[in-house]
């Protein structure tokens, strides 16, 4: 009997993050993981982490420990330590004294590990569709991943398995669904592209006098981007509108902090769904609508200032629920509520961003054409979409998981450890029908060759 032909690739990841990067890495340094095959498909043209949000002095909320492989292998040549030594910032950086890189500087060092794996990603394709591949007896075996490059050309690739990490769609209001194609509307993830364009000449001037913009939110991005344009533009009008009675710091203390730890993605999961929400309702002052501290003092120390010497630039709208936005000719005339008040009231705007957060679909469309073979909506613990039987491929999906994995699946707590989980399931010697047999570990405390000698994996 004539074997099968191989697919071409072991595995596929659509996009390539920060999720799908651990991964590259995880499977370049495993030994037994260097004979799969690989490749990962960005729709971007080029790397580019949360690029309208990578502000002027914005620094990361978590530490660089927490890179993209340290916690996995603190050994490996791609950790931000290594970073900072092969761009010769090693030694300036520890005389910062900080835990916590700019938001600027994190997003080269993810470029910089992108960069070493710039052979197994091709830029600019998206995803359209994942369709079963059958075999002679009508099970599934493999799968084809359809993609349209930037042409418009439909390109086909087969695989066994599929590494999905392509993040969140930004969340848009009921009450601006009538303003999404408004250019004078827009989302915290376009931000600074949008900003840019805003000046004088620009289809909306921010910087003549008397024009005013609401930022919607009452977290990180909010904050950051309140507190941006009313530095970028001295005489614009900022009025953060908010639902909640006040702006609140996030719990970064270390017992709390412990919740980030891998080791309780363990201990979320053996939980029944009840208590899954529970814990996630308890810890959301860790991630959700929350400051960091530094940034609450700036935008105070801003109110107050303006209170003392004027004109108050900076105004805090809280307790602000969105009745309803309509745009017209003068601007979008926001209408909101204030149900402790029992009030209402109407302001009209030059424009408004949404930091409004993002959605995870844990059914994204790309997978439709899987929906027959699928067997429960509840990711394994390896991350793993339940199939039925007569379904070979396995599909592993990252970042769609708070409610059963904790709340650091969205987050880079995990990145590492949780590569690594994927990794070890894709080498699971009862889906290949045999051992993986190991390969010798390399004679440099674990770091491989191709590290070494500067070499692309």
């Amino acid at each position: 009997m004539t074997p099968r032909a191989a697919p071409p690739y072991d595995v596929i990841g659509v996009g390539f993050g920060p999720s799908n990067l651990a991964l590259a890495i995880a499977l370049a340094e495993t030994p037994a993981a260097r004979g799969l095959r690989s490749r990962f498909l960005e729709r971007q043209p080029h790397f580019r982490w949360h690029g309208g949000m990578l502000l002027p002095g914005s620094d990361m909320q978590i530490s660089f420990l927490k890179d993209l492989v340290t916690l996995r292998n603190p050994t490996s040549p791609l950790t931000f330590v290594n970073y900072l030594h092969s761009q010769g910032r090693l030694h300036d950086f520890i005389d910062l004294g900080t835990f916590h890189p700019s938001r600027i500087e994190f997003n080269d060092y993810l470029r910089w590990v992108a960069d070493h794996f710039a052979d197994r990603c091709d830029y600019g394709e998206t995803v359209v569709a994942v369709e079963p591949g059958l075999g002679a007896d009508g099970a599934v075996e493999t799968l084809w991943v359809v993609a349209r490059d930037a042409a418009g050309r439909e390109i086909r690739r087969q695989t066994r398995d599929l590494a999905l990490a392509v993040g969140g769609a930004p969340h848009l209001p009921a009450a601006f669904a009538a303003l999404a194609c408004d250019p004078r509307l827009c989302h915290s993830s376009r931000y600074l592209d949008h900003v840019d364009r805003c000046g004088p000449g620009g289809p909306l001037d921010l910087s003549r006098p008397g024009a005013r913009v609401a930022v919607i939110g009452g977290g990180q991005s909010a904050a950051e981007i309140s507190h941006d344009l009313h530095a970028r533009f001295p005489h614009l009008q900022v009025d953060l509108v908010f639902r909640g009675h006040a702006l609140k710091p996030s719990d970064a203390t270390p017992f709390v902090n412990a919740i980030f730890h891998p080791d309780r993605t363990d201990f979320v999961y053996a939980q029944p769904s009840e208590r899954r929400a529970a814990l996630v309702r308890s810890y959301r002052n860790t991630n959700y609508a929350v400051i960091d501290a530094d940034l609450l003092k700036a935008l105070h120390v801003i109110a107050y200032r303006e209170k003392v010497s004027g004109p108050q630039r900076l105004q805090l709208r809280p307790r602000s629920e969105i009745l309803s936005a309509c745009g017209d000719a003068d601007g979008i005339r926001l209408r909101t509520l204030d149900r402790y008040a029992e009030t209402e009231a109407e302001r009209s705007y030059d424009g408004i961003v949404l930091a409004t957060g993002y959605e995870r679909d844990p059914n994204p469309a790309i997978l439709e054409p899987l929906a027959a073979y699928r067997d429960g909506s509840e990711l394994a613990r390896d991350y793993r979409v339940p199939t039925r039987p007569g379904f070979t491929p396995r599909i592993y999906v990252q970042g769609y998981s708070e409610t059963s994995h904790g709340l650091s699946d969205t987050l880079l707590s995990v990145l590492p450890v949780r590569a690594q989980e994927i990794v070890d399931s894709l080498l699971d010697q009862d889906r290949r029908g045999g051992v993986v047999a190991p390969a010798r570990p390399p004679a440099t405390g674990g770091i491989p060759v191709w590290a070494r000698q500067g070499a692309h994996p």
